[in-house]
C-alpha cells in the first residue's frame, strides 16, 4: 500500500477509525484505520461496493458524522493543509466546508430543498461565504449555472428542484458545491442511476472544472469502469479497511488484491459473452473463479416462436393549458416490435425515452391510447379485467426501486405468498410456504429470510424478493425494469447470473429495460434503442453494438467508459 508524502498533500487521512453504535448497544466499526493522501490538483478515486466505508469516510473529513451514534476513535488523523480537522472548532470547520472543501452527494433531490428555487439556494451560498447580496449575487448565481452547462440560466435560474431532470439537479449541486472556489471537491456517487450519456456529461464536467479550477477531487464511486475516466490515483475499500491503491495505470494492468481483482471481473465485458459472470465471493471464497472462455450463445435465427406481438403501441399525456385547451405529450408513439419464446429483448435509451412507458403500458398498470399487444394471439389491451387476470399471471414486472415496490409491513414470506393467495396457487397455507421458501433458496435468499422485513435487507437481497415473487407466477415474460440499476457490481453480476439460470430453467422471455449498455449486451438476444417515445433502431445485439447505425445509438455507446481495462476479452482505455 502506497500513500503520497503527507507533506506534498493538501489533505491527509491518518489510521482513520470511525464506530457507529447500533439501537441494541452493539458497535459496528465503519471504518478500520483507513490512510490516504490527497495531493493539489490530483484526483482520487474512493472506490468499493456499499458497506465499504466510503461515505463515512467523506463525512469525517467534513465533520458531518451523526454525533448522536458515530465516534472517531483516537489515533485518527485528518490533516487539511496542515491543519488538524478533528481538533478543529464547530465553527472553524462550517467556515472551511463550502468555502475550502465542498462535496457533491450522491441524491440531489435528497439535498435540493423542494420549496425553494434553485436560484435562492446558490445565493444563500454564495451570501454565507462570499458576502454577496442582491443582484450582484444573482448575476454570481446566474454565471454558476452557465459554467455548468444549465440551459438559459436567466430563467432557469428561478427553477425549483423538480422541474429540472436528473443530470441537470446534479450539476445545480455541482455549482453551489464551486460556487466559493474550493480547493478540494468531494464527489459522493454524483453519477450512481443516470443515463450513460448524462453520466457521460457530468464527468466530462468535472473534468473540466477541476482543470480550470486547479482544485484537487476525492471521487466516491462503486464502480470501476468510472475511474480512469476521472482520476490520477485508486483506493480500494472493503468492510472498512483499505485493500489496495496505486496509481490507475498500476491498479488496472496488476490489481494485487483479490477484491480489486473482483470488482474489475464483475462487469459485463463489451467484447465477450462469459457463460457466468464471476462474483466477489468468487475470488475471496476460495471457490474457482468461473473461465471466461466459454461463452452463452446470443442471437435470433427467424425461426424462433413469437410471444408477444406489439404493433403500433402508443401512449400519450394530456396537460392543461390554460381553462380550455389541453396539450398532448407522447410518451410512446407507434412501438413495434416482437418478442421471442425464451429468449431477451434488450430495451436502451435515455430517461423520458418512453422505456418504462411501454412496459407499464403492456402490463396494463397505465391505459394504452391505441395499439394492440398480442399474447399467444390475444390482444392484453382488448381484454376485460376479469379476461386480463389469468395473463397477470403470465407476465410479471420487477421494478427499479425494490424497497418502493414490497409493502414495508409484509414480511418477505407475507410478500411471496401474497400473489399466491389472490391467484389460487397452492392447496393451502402449509403448500404455499414450503413454495415460498423454495423460491427463496432459488434466489440466493436464506430461508431465516422467510421472516424478515425489506428494511433488514440490502439492496440486492431486495431485488432478489421482487424476483421470487415474480416467480410465484411461474411466468412465460417477465419485464425487468432497471432491475440492476445502481446495485454493486458484484451484487448486479449474482443477479444477472440469477435471471440467465432462470431463463434456462424455466424458458421464460424478459424484456430488459437497462440505461447500461454492457448489461444489456451481456443479458440480450436483439436490442431495441428508444429515443422520445419512438423505436430508432433494433438489430441482434452482436450487430448493433458491432455497426451501430442510428446517431443516437452511436452516440450511446460513445458514453460507454471505456475501462474495463486488463480483464481477459475486454477493452483498454
Amino acid at each position: 500500500m502506497t500513500t503520497t508524502d503527507s507533506k506534498e498533500a493538501l489533505l491527509s487521512v491518518r489510521n482513520l477509525k470511525v464506530d457507529f453504535r447500533l439501537d441494541d448497544d452493539a458497535v459496528l466499526h465503519a471504518v478500520k484505520g483507513a490512510s490516504f493522501d490527497v495531493s493539489a490538483n490530483q484526483t482520487v478515486a474512493l472506490v468499493g461496493e456499499s458497506g465499504s466505508g466510503k461515505s463515512v469516510t467523506a463525512l469525517a473529513i467534513l465533520g458531518l458524522l451523526p454525533a448522536a451514534n458515530a465516534r472517531v476513535l483516537p489515533g485518527s488523523a485528518i490533516h487539511y493543509r496542515n491543519r488538524d480537522l478533528l481538533k478543529s472548532m464547530p465553527r472553524e470547520l462550517t467556515a472551511l466546508r463550502g468555502a475550502e472543501i465542498s462535496m457533491v452527494f450522491q441524491e440531489p433531490m435528497s439535498s435540493l430543498n423542494p420549496v425553494f428555487s434553485i436560484g435562492f439556494q446558490l445565493i444563500e451560498v454564495l451570501k454565507k461565504h462570499l458576502g454577496l447580496s442582491g443582484e450582484r449575487a444573482r448575476e454570481r448565481a446566474i454565471e454558476l449555472l452557465r459554467e455548468v452547462g444549465i440551459p438559459d440560466p436567466p430563467t432557469r435560474v428561478s427553477a425549483y428542484p423538480h422541474q429540472l431532470s436528473g443530470g441537470q439537479q446534479q450539476r445545480v449541486m455541482i455549482a453551489m458545491a464551486i460556487a466559493c472556489e474550493p480547493r478540494l471537491l468531494i464527489a459522493d456517487e454524483p453519477t450512481t442511476a443516470l443515463d450513460i450519456t448524462v453520466q457521460k456529461q457530468i464527468l466530462t464536467l468535472l473534468g473540466q472544472l477541476r482543470q480550470r479550477r486547479q482544485m484537487a477531487m476525492l471521487f466516491i464511486t462503486h464502480d470501476l469502469g468510472l475511474v480512469a475516466e476521472v482520476a490520477d490515483h485508486v483506493v480500494v475499500m472493503r468492510e472498512g479497511e483499505i485493500r489496495e491503491q496505486g496509481s490507475v495505470a498500476q491498479i488496472f494492468s496488476a490489481p494485487k488484491d483479490d477484491y480489486t481483482k473482483a470488482l474489475l471481473a464483475c462487469r459485463p465485458p463489451l467484447t465477450g459473452r462469459p457463460q457466468r459472470l464471476p462474483v466477489a465471493d468468487d475470488f475471496l471464497g476460495g471457490s474457482p473463479v468461473p473461465s471466461r472462455d466459454t461463452e452463452r450463445p446470443r442471437g435470433l435465427h427467424g425461426d424462433e416462436a413469437i410471444i408477444l406481438d406489439v404493433s403500433r403501441l402508443s401512449k400519450g399525456f394530456y396537460f392543461r393549458e390554460g381553462l380550455l385547451r389541453k396539450r398532448e405529450f407522447k410518451a410512446l408513439h407507434n412501438a413495434t416490435f416482437k418478442l421471442a419464446k425464451g429468449k431477451t429483448l434488450g430495451v436502451v435509451g435515455e430517461s423520458g425515452s418512453g422505456k418504462t412507458t411501454m412496459a407499464l403500458t403492456l402490463m396494463r398498470l397505465t391505459p394504452a391510447s391505441s395499439g394492440a399487444a398480442l399474447f399467444e394471439g390475444r390482444d392484453l389491451l382488448a381484454l376485460t379485467s376479469a379476461e386480463a387476470m389469468p395473463y397477470k399471471r403470465r407476465m410479471q414486472i420487477v421494478f427499479q426501486n425494490p424497497y418502493a415496490s414490497l409493502n414495508p409491513r409484509f414480511t418477505a414470506g407475507q410478500i411471496l405468498m401474497e400473489p399466491m393467495q389472490i391467484h389460487g396457487i397452492g392447496a393451502g397455507e402449509q403448500e404455499r410456504v414450503g413454495m415460498a421458501v423454495e423460491l427463496m433458496q432459488k434466489t440466493g435468499l436464506p430461508e431465516s429470510a422467510f421472516f424478515k422485513y425489506p428494511h433488514e435487507f440490502s439492496g440486492g437481497q431486495r431485488q432478489r424478493i421482487a424476483i421470487a415473487r415474480c416467480l410465484t407466477m411461474k411466468p412465460d415474460v417477465l419485464i425487468c425494469d432497471e432491475a440492476v440499476s445502481a446495485l454493486d457490481l458484484s451484487v448486479q453480476a449474482q443477479l444477472l447470473n440469477l435471471l440467465q439460470d432462470l431463463q434456462d430453467e424455466f424458458g421464460m422471455s424478459y424484456i430488459f429495460i437497462s440505461h447500461d449498455l454492457a448489461v444489456v449486451k451481456y443479458m440480450s438476444d436483439q436490442v431495441m434503442v428508444m429515443k422520445d417515445g419512438e423505436i430508432v433502431e433494433m438489430a441482434d445485439s452482436d450487430e448493433i453494438y458491432s455497426n451501430p447505425r442510428h446517431p443516437y445509438t452511436q452516440q450511446l455507446l460513445a458514453a460507454v467508459p471505456g475501462t474495463y481495462a486488463m480483464v481477459k476479452g475486454q477493452a483498454v482505455p
